[in-house]
C-alpha cells in the first residue's frame, strides 16, 4: 500500500469515540492499524464522534464536516461503521443525498472507495419500534449508562444494580421501569466515575435524552424510505460483517442462578433477543442469494430464519454489499465487548448471550475488513 490512506471509525447509535475513559473502537481500531500498517504506505485511522441518538441526517453531516477538515491529502477515503455508524456511512456515500452543505466540504468523496458496515440495521430493527414508547425510550437511557460503565469498570455496576433490581422482586423490571428506579441507577452508575468522568457521562446523556430522532429512522418502516432514497455509489465497494447470537434457551439462564449479575445479564440479553426477534410483517428482510445464504450457513452454523439476531439487531437486517465474515456472537461482541479469560483486563463483555465469541472469531473478522480494504489499496 503506497497510497495515502484514511480510514473513518464511525460508532453506532450510543455515538462516543472516548467516554470516561473507554475507548469504543479501541479494539477494532488497534487490530485494524496493525493489519494496515503491514501494507506500508501512509496511513490515517480516525474515529469520529457523532451526537448519540440524532437523526441520520444530522450524525452525517457531522462526520462530512470532520473529514473535510482532514483528508484533503488522502489518496483513497474508507468509513467503517458499526450499527447505526453503518447508515451513517452509506448515507455520506449516497449521490443522490442533500446534506445542504457547501460542495467542498464534501469535495473528499472523489477519494471515498469503500464502506464496511458491521452489524447495522439495514432494513430496521424491530426494537426501534419499542425504544419509541415510554418504557423504551427510559430504558435506552439506561442501557446506554450501563453499557458505558460496565465497559469502562468491568461487572461491578450491573453487579450492583443486578442486586437491586433482585431485592425488588424482578429481574426484568428494567423494562418497566420508573423515574425514580432511573435516576437510583443513574446515580448508581455516575458513583463508580470520577468528577471530570461524570461530567462527560452526563452531558453525553443528555444527549441521548434531548434528541432521539435516529431511534425513530431505523425502525422497519424508517428503513423501507431510507433504502429507497439512498443509493449505492457505483465507484464505492460496499462489505458487511455480521453475527447471530444464539436463541435464550432455559437451560442456559438457570446456569446463572448461582449470581446475580449473570441472571441479570441473560434475563436482559433473553428479552431483548425476543423484542428484536419480531419481524414486521409490511416489511420483511431481503432473502440472501445463494451464496449468502451458504456462507451464512457455514458462519452461524444454523437454519436462517428472521428471528435470528445479535440482541439488538436482527441478522437478515445486517446484509448489504457483499458478505466479508459472519459468525456467532451479539452486537457487542464484534468490536471486542466479549469475554476472555485469558486477558480479562483488555475484555469486558457487555451482556451474556451464551455464544462463546473470542479472540479467534474477532480476528477473523478484522483480517476479513482489512483485506477488503486493502483489495482497493493494492
Amino acid at each position: 500500500m503506497t497510497s495515502s490512506q484514511h480510514i473513518y471509525l464511525i460508532p453506532g447509535m450510543f455515538g462516543f469515540g472516548q467516554l470516561a475513559g473507554y475507548d469504543y473502537f479501541g479494539h477494532v481500531e488497534r487490530a485494524l492499524r496493525e493489519r494496515l500498517q503491514r501494507a506500508g504506505g501512509g496511513l490515517r485511522l480516525r474515529v469520529v464522534p457523532t451526537p448519540p441518538t440524532a437523526s441520520l441526517r444530522r450524525r452525517a453531516r457531522h462526520i462530512a464536516q470532520v473529514i473535510a477538515e482532514e483528508s484533503v491529502a488522502a489518496d483513497q477515503i474508507h468509513l467503517v461503521g458499526h450499527s447505526t455508524g453503518g447508515l451513517d456511512a452509506r448515507l455520506l456515500a449516497s449521490p443522490s443525498v442533500c446534506f445542504s452543505l457547501p460542495p467542498e466540504t464534501l469535495a473528499w468523496r472523489r477519494a471515498l472507495r469503500s464502506v464496511v458496515t458491521m452489524n447495522t440495521p439495514h432494513y430496521g430493527t424491530p426494537l426501534a419500534q419499542f425504544f419509541t414508547t415510554v418504557s423504551g425510550t427510559r430504558l435506552l437511557y439506561a442501557l446506554s449508562l450501563l453499557t458505558v460503565t460496565t465497559l469502562k469498570l468491568g461487572g461491578r455496576p450491573l453487579t450492583v444494580f443486578a442486586n437491586l433490581m433482585a431485592t425488588a422482586g424482578r429481574v426484568d423490571a428494567l423494562f418497566g421501569m420508573r423515574l425514580h428506579v432511573l435516576a437510583s441507577l443513574t446515580d448508581l452508575c455516575l458513583r463508580y466515575l470520577g468528577d471530570e468522568a461524570q461530567e462527560g457521562v452526563r452531558l453525553w446523556l443528555d444527549g441521548i435524552s434531548q434528541d432521539q430522532g435516529g431511534i425513530v429512522q431505523i425502525t422497519p418502516e424508517g428503513m423501507d424510505l431510507f433504502n429507497a432514497t439512498t443509493e449505492n455509489h457505483p465507484e464505492v465497494r460496499y462489505g458487511c460483517v455480521l453475527t447471530s447470537a444464539p436463541m435464550p434457551s432455559p437451560v442456559r439462564w438457570l446456569g446463572t442462578l448461582p449470581s446475580p449479575y449473570g441472571t441479570f445479564s441473560a434475563t436482559l440479553f433473553s428479552t431483548l433477543y425476543a423484542i428484536t426477534a419480531r419481524a414486521h410483517k409490511h416489511y420483511p428482510y431481503p432473502s440472501p442469494s445463494e451464496a449468502e445464504e451458504e456462507g451464512l450457513r457455514q458462519g452461524l452454523g444454523r437454519e436462517l430464519n428472521e428471528r435470528l439476531n445479535d440482541g439488538i439487531v436482527p441478522t437478515l437486517s445486517m446484509l448489504w454489499g457483499e458478505l466479508l465474515w459472519c459468525g456467532l456472537g451479539d452486537h457487542l461482541d464484534i468490536m471486542g465487548h466479549f469475554a476472555d479469560d485469558k486477558r480479562p483486563a483488555l475484555h469486558t463483555d457487555w451482556l451474556l448471550c451464551g455464544a462463546g465469541f473470542d479472540r479467534r472469531r474477532f480476528s477473523q473478522a478484522m483480517d476479513a475488513i482489512a483485506a477488503f480494504i486493502l483489495r482497493e489499496a493494492r
